[in-house]
């Protein structure tokens, strides 16, 4: 694993830098040549977005392109990989839905 991404995302309290604990955790594994591509892409928002801090908004389309990515991305052929991938896509959607609360508290 890279020398900036968690040794355990599970234990990670940053949602965004759980995700990008996860994501990080499959560039380690034998992933499909398919899915490879996708992955390392969503690995690189998700890097970014737990670096830089982002408006709200920003950080709800950029988790939303992970998201996209990650659907996009197909069987990786690995099963460590599929369950970082499962838990990436899981945090990313609830991090989209306590955005989404967040937004209709305010209003």
């Amino acid at each position: 694993m890279s020398d900036d991404a968690p040794a355990d995302p599970e234990e990670v309290d940053d949602p965004l830098e759980a995700l990008h604990g996860h994501l990080a955790a499959t560039a380690e594994r034998p992933v499909a040549r398919a899915a490879s591509a996708h992955l390392g892409e969503a690995e690189a928002v998700a890097r970014d977005l737990a670096e830089r801090p982002a408006d709200p908004d920003t950080v709800r389309e950029r988790v939303s392109h992970v998201i996209r990515l990650l659907r996009e991305a197909g069987d990786t052929e690995d099963e460590t990989a599929d369950e970082h991938v499962a838990a990436a896509l899981t945090l990313a959607q609830r991090l989209i839905e306590e955005s989404s609360d967040r937004d209709g508290d305010s209003t």
